[in-house]
Parts: structure tokens; C-alpha cells; sequence
């Protein structure tokens, strides 16, 4: 790259060059590595990531195209390594509140950090099995709409999630449908591929009525890095859950309703297209 610069006749003092393979450059990144580590701002764990098996390295979502890296066109695989994470979400709060200030910045850069910082506001809490196998008696989901719980029709967890991934054998086994992300590849972008499921045929307790039992699936559109991995679907109030309970004959039942309707009237209002209710506040 210097070698090509320096043709250019360019105003360029390269005695001020560094570069970060530099020893000094290293050394530094290392001692700042150090301090956070010290600081509790860095965990260590496993994670599904990209791999160019060309390459030989771990490609962001971004640089996976139709299921082929960017650069090598090489199918990409799904691979758990263990990584180092910083935790930056400690410091979400300020981040937000910091781009009030910054009244020079286009709006639309406003808006696209504050979508990467992606501060999420919602409810975990427990579904309890039913007739899992021993080690798995509770799925722990997260939602952002804890107010259609009523309209549960199932209980989705991601094709990356442990117990998925422990079950994934038997579910081969049984014909699990083609297109799921499995072990090595990946099939390209959740938005983009068609929502696919796999019914575990195992059931969970509703938590607000213990002889409601919603099954237990593996779906496609889940991811394991969001919340727990696990979700609870409400097609009545979902786009993404109506689809997909209305390619695979589930149950949507509606949360909501005007007035006077009875159960039937409101569940016929949500057959073909979902209603989808404003965000209560928080």
C-alpha cells in the first residue's frame, strides 16, 4: 500500500507513519486489552460465528452474501469458536443519551448508531416443559411484548440454541427441513431466507394457564445472539409469527379486539393479516 502511495506525489510525511502490526502499536492495544480485562469489561465465552473455509477466517453477517463470503466465494460455515466480548452494553444508556447532543450529525446518523447500539426493552421469564427430556425443564424466552402473551400459539427456539442443537440428531433423524441452518453453513440472511420450523413434538406449560400447552419448535428466523434465543409466538400480533403459524396450520389467536366482539369475531380479524397494537409505554 506504501508503495503505491508514494507514486502519487501526495503531501504525506511518512516519518509519522504507523501501522498497527507495529511492536509499539501492539504493545499498546495490549496494555489498554489488559486494563478492561481488569475492569470486568471483557468476558470470555463461545459463539457461533461465519468462517471462510478459503480465507480462513470469520466473516461479519455483512460480508456473507447468498451464503458465500464476500471476497472468496466460498461457501460459509457455521462454526463455534471462543471469543473475547467486550462488554460496550454497560455503557448503552450514555451512548443514547449522548446523541442528543451531537446537533451537527445528520439525523439519519443519529438514527443509524442509535439502531447499532440497540437498547431493547422487554420481559424474560420461564415457560416450564412438560415431557422434555430430564435437563430441560425450563425454556427461559425474552419479548419486547409481553402484553400478547394471551395470544402464545407456540414456543420457538433458535436452530443455534443448546437444547436445538443437543436434539438436532434425533430431529435429522425425522426429517428436520432442508434450508434449516445447520452445523457447517449457513444459508444466508434470516430476513431474507423463508421461514422454516421443525415441530420438536414436545410442549410447554403457559405460565398464566397450566393447561394451555403450546409446542415447542425450531425455527429458522430465532437467533441465538437476541434475548435467550428463545421466543414465544404471537401470529395475531406478529408479522413475522403470523407467517409462519399460518405456513405451519397454528393456532392465532387474538390478544385484542374492539369493544363488544366476541372471541371468535376477534380471532377472525387476525386470520389473514396480523394486528400488530402500539407499544404500550414504558
Amino acid at each position: 500500500m506504501r508503495e503505491q502511495l508514494k507514486p502519487l506525489g501526495l503531501s504525506i510525511d511518512w516519518s509519522r507513519e504507523f501501522a498497527t502490526c507495529d511492536d509499539a502499536y501492539v504493545a499498546q492495544q495490549q496494555a489498554l486489552f489488559l486494563d478492561m480485562l481488569d475492569a470486568g469489561l471483557i468476558t470470555r465465552k463461545s459463539a457461533q460465528v461465519n468462517w471462510d473455509p478459503v480465507d480462513m477466517t470469520v466473516l461479519a453477517n455483512e460480508q456473507v452474501i447468498d451464503g458465500k463470503g464476500w471476497r472468496s466465494g466460498a461457501t460459509v460455515e457455521r462454526r463455534e469458536l471462543t471469543q473475547w466480548f467486550f462488554r460496550i452494553s454497560d455503557y448503552s444508556d450514555e451512548l443514547l443519551e449522548a446523541l442528543d447532543g451531537l446537533t451537527g450529525w445528520p439525523e439519519k446518523v443519529r438514527l443509524m448508531q442509535a439502531n447499532w447500539i440497540g437498547r431493547s426493552r422487554g420481559l424474560q421469564f420461564t415457560f416450564r416443559t412438560v415431557d422434555a427430556p430430564a435437563g430441560h425443564e425450563a425454556i427461559e424466552v425474552y419479548t419486547t411484548r409481553p402484553d400478547t402473551l394471551m395470544g402464545a400459539s407456540f414456543v420457538a427456539l433458535s436452530p443455534d440454541h443448546p437444547w436445538s442443537r443437543s436434539w438436532r440428531p434425533a430431529a435429522r433423524d425425522r426429517g428436520l427441513p432442508r434450508g434449516m441452518p445447520q452445523d457447517r453453513h449457513d444459508r444466508g440472511s434470516h430476513r431474507d431466507r423463508p421461514k422454516l420450523g421443525f415441530d420438536t413434538g414436545l410442549t410447554v406449560a403457559h405460565p398464566l394457564d397450566p393447561d394451555w400447552r403450546p409446542p415447542i419448535w425450531i425455527a429458522n428466523f430465532v437467533l441465538m445472539d437476541y434475548g435467550t434465543g428463545a421466543i414465544f409466538g404471537s401470529p395475531a400480533h406478529d408479522e413475522r409469527d403470523h407467517e409462519f403459524a399460518r405456513k405451519y396450520g397454528l393456532p392465532i389467536r387474538a390478544t385484542f379486539g374492539q369493544p363488544g366482539m366476541t372471541r371468535d369475531e376477534a380471532d377472525a380479524l387476525v386470520a389473514d393479516a396480523p394486528f400488530v397494537p402500539p407499544r404500550p409505554n414504558p
